[in-house]
């Protein structure tokens, strides 16, 4: 087998006569825009014209990109796993693919003896993840929210796990799993990186923002290390997370606490026996063979100097989609917040959530909106009401987005807002508070308005 990189989690899995196309995203401007590619990706659609199959892995627009997938060949159908929700599935539908849904670790063959074989990664968990809103749906007792897939390819020589960005604490028991049941991995694709709003869009001074950011960067890597630890395999490829902020959230860059792909590999490496795992590096369109252990071309490291100054005069001009629209008037805002508390309440009440905190979202610089977590409700107050809560989390966003928002999940989602860093939070106390960031997932109308 050989194994192409594209971009991100985006890479070329080829047997002798088959062709699988993992996660494809080439288009600047996911997550509202937020999200840019460097080093830059010269996508031609027709060059996929030969693919056999694109495996998904899950919903968020890295990995389900629909700008890049509008793009492509229809006719090639898309692997996924068997969700529960079938919001990723009608998705794909609706952009015109045929969709395969596989069972949970169940192995399907998709030609001439190269395998697939999907399984979820179980017990997602935002406290773990550090996505604030959470991304699936919370069963009782804060269970099961499965919304992330790791993958296995392999034929009758070569095994080639793929763990995309799950979080190792999550899908730790995913992956001991897998190795039972592929004894001998030969290549693991292993993410290093990973998407939240934290900490550069919370209200962290700069002292306390770069402690949280190094933290986090050590903590991404430990995991990479976990995973590697696992499966033993004889190579492994660091990959996925590999984006940029554009725009004008451009500035926060430095702030996220990813580490950067060449930081990445000299870490691994040095943490890792390259005797008995090696660690494999391509550039974009550039291949590894499992058969010869080679590299198409030697790897080339980023020049971070040629990126920052790619950033500054390329990414940092992208307009977001929202700001293609005019300013949203008060009153439409408003219109849509009944129903929306009612949704969030009804959530808040199914599973039994409560707490004092409230969550002060603003409209202007004059006016919030106090929603209620115990059921009493919300109200529109002053700014200068609004100082004398004590206990709350405030949620600051543009309002053009804000109307998307508040729409519902066919125009945006909260998750998706958060994780392009669209959001500037605060709370007081500090908290993580998980019930009330999962009913905030509901807070929206249902009104599409197109």
């Amino acid at each position: 087998m050989k194994l192409t990189y594209h971009n991100s989690a985006a890479v070329t899995i080829q047997d002798i006569d088959t062709k699988v196309l993992i996660d494809p995203w080439f288009l600047n401007g996911e997550y509202f825009g937020s999200w840019g590619i460097y080093p830059p990706y010269d996508f031609e659609p027709k060059e996929f014209d030969d693919v056999d199959y694109i495996y998904i892995s899950h919903i968020h627009p890295d990995h389900f990109s629909s700008k890049t997938l509008s793009k492509l060949n229809k006719k090639i159908p898309v692997l996924i796993h068997n969700f529960q929700e079938k919001f990723l599935k009608n998705n794909i539908e609706n952009l015109g693919f045929k969709v395969i849904e596989l069972q949970n670790n169940n192995k399907m063959e998709l030609k001439n003896g190269l395998f697939v074989n999907i399984i979820a990664a179980d017990n997602c968990n935002p406290e773990i993840c550090g996505k604030a809103f959470g991304c699936g749906y919370l069963e009782s007792e804060y269970g099961s929210t499965q919304i992330d897939t790791m993958a296995v390819f392999n034929n009758s020589k070569h095994v080639i796990v793929n763990t995309n960005d799950c979080p190792f604490e999550i899908a730790e028991s995913t992956g001991k799993q897998i190795k039972k049941q592929y004894n001998s991995v030969d290549l693991l694709l292993v993410g290093y990186a990973g998407a939240s709003s934290y900490p550069q869009c919370w209200n962290f001074t700069e002292e306390e923002t770069k402690i949280e950011a190094q933290m986090k960067t050590k903590k991404r890597l430990e995991n990479a290390l976990s995973y590697i630890d696992i499966f033993n395999p004889r190579y492994y490829m660091p990959f996925a997370g590999m984006y940029t902020l554009a725009g004008k959230n451009y500035i926060l860059n430095k702030k996220r606490g990813e580490p950067d792909l060449d930081y990445a590999i000299n870490y691994l490496s040095k943490n890792t026996d390259q005797l008995k795992n090696k660690c494999i590096a391509v550039n974009s369109k550039q291949s590894f063979d499992l058969n010869t252990g080679e590299t198409s071309k030697r790897y080339e490291k980023i020049d971070q100097d040629q990126k920052e100054e790619y950033v500054n005069h390329v990414l940092s001009k992208i307009k977001y989609d929202y700001e293609y629209m005019e300013e949203v008037k008060l009153d439409l805002l408003e219109n849509l917040l009944s129903e929306s508390y009612l949704r969030f309440n009804n959530i808040r009440e199914k599973i039994g959530y409560s707490t004092k905190t409230k969550v002060l979202l603003k409209f202007t610089d004059e006016k919030f909106v106090v929603i209620s977590c115990n059921g009493d409700g919300y109200e529109l107050v002053s700014t200068e009401k609004m100082k004398k809560i004590d206990k709350y989390l405030s949620v600051e966003v543009d309002t053009r987005l804000l109307y998307w928002l508040l729409q519902g999940p066919k125009k945006a989602h909260w998750n998706n807002a958060e994780i392009g860093s669209h959001i500037q939070f605060k709370r007081i106390p500090n908290i993580y508070e998980r019930g009330l960031m999962y009913c905030m997932n509901f807070f929206y109308s249902g009104k599409y308005i197109d």
